[in-house]
């Protein structure tokens, strides 16, 4: 009975393991974000450095807390040594040396001590500097999920792309391929000529070649936003979100209260800044005198054969207590060296962190007008389209009426080709661009 209920117990903790793994069938751009965030490899390397930072913190707080140690030593003189005492100790001549060995052959020992720190500066410093390590670590992690997010989003649009592409070209190739059939059938009653079939025929070639290339690249694209995130690369899951929505999106998305002072890569370099001010401090404790206590019991055995083991062997006590100090006196100016090269350091940092300031401010700008041109682009790129379908309309029914040629038609509709791929690639600028300013000023959604 009770392996019945373990059995049962485990099937059902397996069967919602399972579950919490299971990889849905298709992802919206945040669903895809969300679940990035949790299985994303890099950033799962990135969560467990945050977790090593807490495990630093208690390592660093250990040291000013009780220390216990033990030692165990046990000795063997091999070839005991030899001391010259002088005879006339022993009744002996004056002048003369009598050869005596002290102690016995085998010794054993053991020792337990502990200690406690009462003052050091260096602990001091570093006691100061964990609540700011631990807000690197975290900011570090912040970075990284930004990063994760930005190529996530970035990915999901790229895939977005690539099969739109596919749908057009191929819509396009049908529409061809339908021309084509009409202008046989006008060829073959003795209307158009041959080389009017043949331009329609070496569009088409082209519009295969591309939909062959497209479709490679959406397994690729595809490809890129599974390692992202996190899945393997068999399964096939479907995006929910297509380009006209997200492109809408973040048209109607406001920026504009929005600035660059919360910029992760600012804070990072506020932190080094405090970073490098603590270990300008370190340097600088490394002079002061520091003070422990301490207090231990020993025991110590000897022997000339092993009998340690023995409960007749006699071990004889000690005990101590007592405080030490070290007092750095004299390094040869090597302290001194230290904290001159940790104050530069310090000064290299606050220089880095007004370099930064004012790098993040111009990306701000250029990311702002990158955005401004994107939107102007996308607005431009639906005008030329409609204009390019209706000039490819008219010339294509000029073209049945006899009224242009093959050639008219076919630069028609090589221009109704390219505003299309110009439109599809001002979307995803606007995309791109938009995702790129939200990250500059750490406002991604």
């Amino acid at each position: 009975m009770k392996l019945n209920l373990l059995f049962s117990y485990l099937m059902f903790a397996l069967f919602f393991l399972g579950r919490a793994q299971e990889i849905p069938a298709s992802f919206s751009l945040e669903e895809a974000v969300e679940w990035g965030v949790e299985y994303n490899r890099t950033l799962k390397r990135a969560s467990l450095e945050y977790q090593k930072a807490h495990k630093e913190k208690w390592k660093t707080i250990s040291i000013g807390f009780p220390q216990i140690n033990a030692n165990l030593n046990y000795q063997n003189n091999i070839e005991q040594p030899v001391s010259l005492i002088p005879a006339q100790f022993f009744g002996g001549n004056e002048g003369e040396f009598t050869e005596v060995v002290f102690g016995t052959k085998q010794t054993a020992m053991g020792m337990v001590e502990l200690s406690q720190l009462l003052f050091d500066g260096t602990y001091i410093v570093g006691v100061q500097g964990i609540q700011h390590y631990i807000e690197t670590a975290q900011n570090v992690l912040e970075k990284t999920t930004i990063e994760v997010k930005k190529a996530i989003a970035t990915s999901y649009t790229n895939v977005l792309v690539a099969q739109e592409n596919v749908a057009i070209l191929t819509k396009n190739a049908k529409a061809l391929e339908k021309n084509i059939q009409e202008t046989q059938a006008l060829f073959d009653n003795g209307f158009v000529e041959q080389e009017t079939v043949e331009q329609l025929q070496l569009t088409l070639s082209s519009l295969n070649i591309q939909i062959n290339y497209a479709k490679k690249s959406v397994v690729l694209a595809e490809n890129v936003l599974k390692l992202l995130l996190g899945i393997d690369i068999s399964e096939s899951p479907s995006l929910t979100d297509d380009l006209a929505t997200l492109t809408t999106r973040h048209l109607l998305e406001d920026n504009s209260d929005v600035d660059y002072s919360n910029n992760i890569d600012i804070r990072l370099a506020e932190n080094n800044v405090t970073t490098e001010g603590l270990l300008y401090r370190l340097e600088r404790a490394k002079a002061l005198p520091s003070f422990s206590a301490f207090i231990n019991g020993m025991y110590m055995g000897n022997s000339n054969d092993f009998t340690f083991t023995e409960r007749s062997q006699k071990w004889f006590g000690s005990s101590a207590f007592g405080l030490r100090v070290r007092v750095p006196i004299f390094s040869s100016l090597g302290r001194t060296a230290g904290s001159q090269k940790a104050k530069l350091s310090l000064l290299q940092a606050e220089t880095q962190l007004i370099e930064t300031k004012a790098q993040v401010f111009v990306e701000w700008q250029n990311a702002q007008n990158n955005y401004t041109l994107a939107q102007e682009n996308y607005s431009s790129s639906q005008d030329n389209l409609a204009l390019a379908t209706r000039i490819e309309q008219k010339n294509t029914t000029k073209f049945f009426e006899g009224l242009v040629g093959s050639f008219e038609l076919r630069q028609a509709q090589l221009q109704l080709y390219q505003a299309q791929q110009n439109l599809i690639q001002s979307m995803r600028q606007v995309i791109l661009d938009k995702i790129n300013l939200d990250t500059i000023t750490n406002n991604a959604q």
